[in-house]
């Protein structure tokens, strides 16, 4: 997964998973889904971040928890 901040739109993107995006669909005015050929989300894409966000900071909590594989 991959966070990034585009302070010029005020944009923040979350990737995902690192597969191309085939199509997006608008949540809602600020919220942003990307999803693959297959329909799995790719990424997140959160517009006017400093106006919905609270905080200027972003945290993760580690570690991260390997994905579960399909049987």
């Amino acid at each position: 997964m991959k966070i990034r901040y585009f302070p010029d739109t005020d944009t923040l993107y979350i990737a995902l998973a690192e597969r191309d995006s085939s199509s997006s669909e608008a949540i809602s005015d600020n919220l942003i889904v990307d999803f693959d050929a297959q329909g799995r989300p790719v990424g997140v894409t959160l517009e006017h971040y400093s106006l919905i966000s609270d905080s200027s900071a972003i945290e993760t909590l580690l570690p991260i928890a390997p994905a579960m594989q399909p049987t």
